[in-house]
């Protein structure tokens, strides 16, 4: 399949990320120009890990899901020793790089961004995904600065409304029900994980910080955080009504969405399947009415008036 630095069509370049069991690398896809990321992974390392299911669940989940913030999966390429996962390149990088070096962000970025993520989540929702691994290091931020979920690699596929088992996750990011290891929602969790995100984006910093994991989970269980001096009232109530440690209290995508603070300069985005489901209505109807509309014909030299 490959030959040199080629897989197929595309052509590797250099090493963008790497992790414990795969290394990402930005290619070029020789038929068009364009950018794109390729995981690599190990055949048999898969094969004979606890990543088989994971892998194979997350290139399940990314074929299902097609909106302008999470992203998208080309294809898959399997050879004897490896396994390319060949996705859209987000050249912006991690959300956790920006903010490492940003700090907090403006409220306009901040909403902007937040819209995105729950735009994003709300999607996968709606199509049964869970992504229980939200986090700055799991967005990923294009050339103008929009937001892509990515990394599916522990989400959960559920197509009812059943609950969930495992306790998977970053430990700063993970809702208390999670820590209880009791049956949980997937959608409360990942807004829990969004909550966290927001307040992170607003004020520089963790809600819930501490090293060690006992008192951490202590805090998060308890909701026990304390809000800069420079957030409004509409910011802290957003927040406090996403970090209610009791899921059942808890604020529902839908009534964020409601939420005054979160509907200023919102602008709703849908998956793509929707906006070709939109473009070729529009192109019914635009047809529809040359076929009912008689045209009148212009003169061939116009006169001046």
């Amino acid at each position: 399949m490959g030959r040199g630095n080629n897989i197929g069509k595309y052509q590797l370049g250099r090493t963008i990320g790497e992790g414990t069991y795969a290394k990402v690398k930005l290619a070029v896809d020789s038929t068009n120009g364009r950018p794109v990321a390729i995981k690599i992974m190990d055949r048999k390392m898969v094969m004979q890990s606890d990543l088989k299911n994971q892998v194979q669940r997350e290139i399940r989940t990314m074929k299902l899901l097609h909106h302008p913030s999470i992203v998208r999966i080309h294809e898959v390429i399997g050879t004897k020793t490896k396994i390319y996962m060949v996705m859209e390149y987000v050249p912006g990088g991690q959300l956790a790089d920006k903010m490492s070096y940003a700090k907090k962000l403006s409220e306009s970025e901040a909403r902007k961004i937040f819209h995105q993520l729950i735009d994003a989540v709300d999607y996968c929702h709606n199509r049964g995904v869970y992504h229980r691994d939200l986090k700055p290091e799991n967005l990923l931020l294009d050339g103008r600065g929009n937001l892509k979920v990515s990394d599916f690699g522990l989400c959960a596929l559920h197509k009812t409304a059943s609950m969930l088992t495992t306790t998977c996750g970053s430990p700063f990011y993970i809702a208390p029900e999670l820590i209880a290891r009791k049956s949980y929602e997937g959608a409360a969790a990942d807004v829990w994980s969004c909550g966290v995100i927001l307040f992170e984006l607003l004020s520089g910093d963790l809600p819930f910080d501490e090293r060690n994991l006992i008192t951490l989970y202590k805090k998060i269980s308890t909701a026990d955080y304390t809000y800069p001096q420079w957030f409004t009232e509409s910011q802290k109530k957003l927040i406090s009504r996403i970090l209610d440690p009791n899921p059942r209290k808890r604020i529902t995508l839908p009534e964020i969405f409601e939420d005054e603070w979160f509907q200023i300069d919102y602008v709703p985005s849908c998956g793509y399947e929707c906006d070709e489901k939109k473009s070729s209505w529009m192109m019914l109807m635009l047809l529809s009415m040359l076929r009912t509309t008689p045209q009148k014909q212009r003169p061939l030299n116009p006169q001046v008036s």
